[in-house]
């Protein structure tokens, strides 16, 4: 497939080797993930801080903030921030790899800390209906233009609804931060899919998080407010080995799958964008055209051009 080198990607964690979740982040480093990044066909990225203690998600906000200021490049390739969490679900599988004590109930103060370590480059927050009491911060983020999406959740459909009423539009990588044995007919997947017409549903594409045959039923429900992420983590691009991302130890086998140790649950993915592109076209048979859309045109529709950076700041 000839690439139009302008896929965007709204939840990138790491590349090529570099984990953008690492405190002593080296300018080099990120500069040259970027690099290989446009390379690889994406004009643009958000860059995705994952569930941590507080202070650790606001340092690692904070860095990647100072290099994009001095790098060009950088700048061009990272259009803001993906903060997913710490706001999630506690519960074992659904929280997926985070650690337990960085996870807890939605706070405000602790929102605001990671928004303006962001420095108004923020476009995604994460989180789990069930922990924003009241939908309180759900419904601030709206209001300062930040896309709030639901993730790493069991929230009930009055939850769901409760949350979108407040705000949420979005819920991101569908189909994974989920047990993999689900109540047949009330699970997270199935509340979502009947929220669909109301919020962007964000999927990653390649044949493991989801496979082949479920994504093509998922996208025929979510119609035009589907988007492809790739949920890409440090080893992105550099075939089978084994790495250290966080916390966690990762094993990219063969098959190019990321897994926690002992297979037991999937840590991210390594797939690019591009990769992404020819897989729908290749195992689902889309066009040209609706890749485009998939890929290119709706993950900048669900969030927003020209956001007014400045509101998200701390209001004074």
């Amino acid at each position: 497939m000839e690439s139009r080198e302008e896929y965007f990607d709204l939840q990138v964690n790491g590349y090529a080797g570099i984990d953008f979740n690492q405190e002593d982040l080296d300018a080099e480093d990120l500069h040259g993930a970027c690099r290989r990044i446009r390379a690889d066909g994406v004009s643009g990225i958000l860059a995705t801080v994952v569930t941590e203690t507080a202070d650790r998600m606001a340092g690692r906000l904070a860095r990647l903030v100072e290099l994009r200021q001095r790098d060009p490049l950088v700048a061009q390739t990272i259009a803001g921030f993906h903060i997913e969490g710490p706001f999630i679900s506690d519960k074992p599988i659904f929280r997926g790899a985070y650690p337990l004590e960085a996870i807890g109930p939605a706070d405000r103060d602790v929102m605001m800390q990671l928004l303006d370590a962001a420095d108004g480059l923020t476009r995604i927050v994460t989180l789990a209906p069930e922990q924003d009491r009241g939908f309180a911060v759900t419904r601030e983020l709206a209001d300062r233009g930040i896309t709030v999406s639901a993730g790493h959740t069991d929230a009930s459909l009055d939850e769901l609804r409760g949350a979108i009423d407040a705000g949420l539009t979005m819920f991101t990588h569908l189909g994974n931060g989920t047990t993999p044995q689900l109540a047949r007919h009330d699970n997270i997947i199935q509340r979502v899919l009947t929220c669909a017409d109301r919020i962007w549903c964000c999927f990653i594409g390649d044949g493991v998080h989801i496979p082949f045959f479920a994504l093509r039923n998922y996208l025929q429900v979510a119609g035009d407010r589907a988007v492809m992420v790739t949920d890409a983590i440090a080893p992105a691009g550099l075939g089978p080995g084994r790495f250290t991302i966080g916390r966690a130890a990762v094993k990219v086998g063969e098959d190019l799958v990321a897994w926690a140790p002992g297979r037991a649950h999937l840590l991210g993915a390594v797939v690019t964008m591009r990769k992404i592109a020819e897989n729908l076209q290749e195992h689902l048979g889309l066009s040209p055209e609706t890749v485009h859309q998939l890929t290119v045109v709706n993950p900048r529709s669900a969030i927003g051009d020209g956001v007014d950076a400045s509101n998200q700041r701390r209001l004074q």
